[in-house]
């Protein structure tokens, strides 16, 4: 039985990042950092090991990181993911405070009202505040092999006022719920200019009616199927995944991740492919062959083409299908990644447009063929 006046929480692994600090040179020569945003998920913990499996998931390499702030050295990872399957937890997922900061120390934290640091009024000026808004996100990566949460923070307006209501409502769900942490680009006109950047936000597996009526509680939210396979780590049941999926793209996602861990072979390939194929709508019904032509007219020789799993513009499906064609010419992801870099001028396939991507396909089929 938990001692009762020492409050229980969940090991912090590392926090998800949505940007970083980059260093440039001023016209007059003088040098500068600034923060950046990223467009995929960056990843920072002081284990080696843990960054290693979310490499294998999400792509990217592990290498040595030290905080701006001068913190002990950690490790970081840039991943190719911008979408992250989660656990959501049903109390403090999202947190805010308006707080100040002199180096890495906390110099403010207050609610509006209060500063808690002091137990005195709110210092700031409401309209002209020293202090940043400040929203902390809490996460279990789902499929990460390691028990504990993951932090991100934003200082951000529009994360401040989006986040919290979904975090009430998943509080009525009485336990972890599945869900999805994800990245979206936010456009807003100023008057120096148009400011892009990048906001964090939080889907669940569940319908807000089904959380509102009560009918998920506690750990049945997440406590069968893929959910309890990505809870005890290890290789996840990917036919099951594959099963639950609901659209070609998901199927085509859970191959990059197979193949990205090690865990793609044949039979898995085959399970991918025939659950990609049943998702697909039904093909038109045939037009009737045309009458045979006269014995002394060679008859026209067709191409058969094998059938598309996705759309024209679908960049997700289209790797997907690019990691098929390359399987069976015997290619590795890295020599593929590799080869599409070399003929498109250094540029790697996670940040390409879906007609490079279209080029290169065909290229490899050609190659099949």
């Amino acid at each position: 039985m938990p001692i009762i006046d020492l409050q229980r929480r969940m090991r912090q692994l590392g926090e998800i990042r949505i940007g970083h600090v980059v260093a440039g040179v001023s016209k007059a020569g003088k040098e500068y950092t600034r923060p950046a945003k990223l467009n995929h998920f960056r990843f920072t913990s002081p284990s080696r090991e843990i960054l290693a499996s979310v490499a294998e998931l999400y792509g990217g390499e592990v290498k040595p990181w030290t905080p701006a702030n001068g913190g002990p050295t950690e490790f970081e990872v840039y991943s190719k993911a911008n979408r992250l399957p989660v656990l959501i937890p049903p109390n403090d997922a999202v947190s805010q405070w308006y707080e100040l900061y002199a180096g890495s120390k906390c110099q403010r934290r207050c609610d509006g009202v209060t500063e808690h640091k002091s137990d005195r009024p709110c210092l700031c000026d409401p309209d002209n505040r020293e202090c940043k808004i400040t929203t902390r996100v809490n996460v279990m990566l789902r499929d990460v092999p390691a028990l504990g949460q993951w932090l991100l923070v934003s200082k951000g307006y529009y994360a401040a006022v989006e986040l919290p209501p979904a975090a009430e409502l998943l509080a009525q769900a009485g336990g972890y719920v599945a869900g999805w942490l994800g990245m979206e680009e936010k456009l807003v006109q100023r008057d120096d200019g148009p400011a892009r950047f990048m906001v964090p936000t939080l889907d669940v597996e569940i319908t807000p009616a089904a959380l509102m009526a009560g009918q998920i509680t506690g750990a049945p939210a997440v406590a069968s199927g893929s959910e309890r396979v990505a809870i005890t780590g290890g290789r996840p049941d990917y036919a099951v995944l594959a099963a639950e999926a609901t659209t070609a793209d998901a199927v085509g996602v859970l191959w990059k991740q197979a193949n990205r861990a090690g865990h793609l072979d044949d039979a898995l390939a085959a399970t991918f492919k025939a659950r990609a194929a049943a998702l697909k709508p039904s093909a038109p019904a045939a037009k009737p062959a045309p009458a045979a032509p006269p014995a002394s007219v060679p008859a026209p020789v067709e191409e058969v083409h094998e059938a598309e799993f996705v759309e024209d513009d679908d960049v997700d499906g289209l790797w997907f299908q690019i990691i098929a064609a390359a399987g069976q010419l015997g290619l590795t992801t890295a020599q593929v990644e590799g080869q599409f870099a070399e003929q498109n001028g250094g540029l790697h396939p996670s940040t390409a447009n879906a007609a490079r991507l279209r080029e290169f396909l065909t290229a490899l089929k050609a190659v099949r063929a």
